[in-house]
């Protein structure tokens, strides 16, 4: 039932807890565990907030902890602390990049022969 979603794990949000901001004021906030995972989920599927599968909560709290956290740069600090803390990759990309050329950027008439 739940193949299609994403959701952290107990060790994995262990680990971002501290980075999240602990500060309530009025109304006990929502699940964090559970929000991130909604968030990470609908960032990873490119789709719109409204579409997220309401097994996250209220789709208007994962878009305000979003846009709030990311105001206050809570996002950079997480994305900071996991990026030092992971060691060096295990792979690296490189750019591999397409460049179309045009038709006549082989040489002139006649093909690639030199000229005299």
């Amino acid at each position: 039932m739940t193949d299609h979603y994403f959701w952290l794990t107990d060790a994995q949000f262990a680990q971002l807890s501290p980075l999240l901001p602990n500060k309530p004021r009025g109304v006990p906030r929502v699940d964090d565990q559970r929000v991130i995972s909604g968030i990470v989920h609908v960032l990873k599927s490119g789709g719109r907030w409204v579409d997220a599968p309401s097994v996250y909560g209220p789709k208007k709290t994962l878009y305000n902890r979003f846009v709030r956290w990311s105001d206050k740069g809570v996002w950079q600090d997480v994305f900071h602390a996991l990026a030092s803390a992971g060691g060096p990759p295990a792979e690296l990309l490189i750019d591999s990049t397409a460049v179309k050329a045009h038709r006549s950027a082989s040489g002139g008439k006649g093909g690639s022969a030199p000229r005299p």
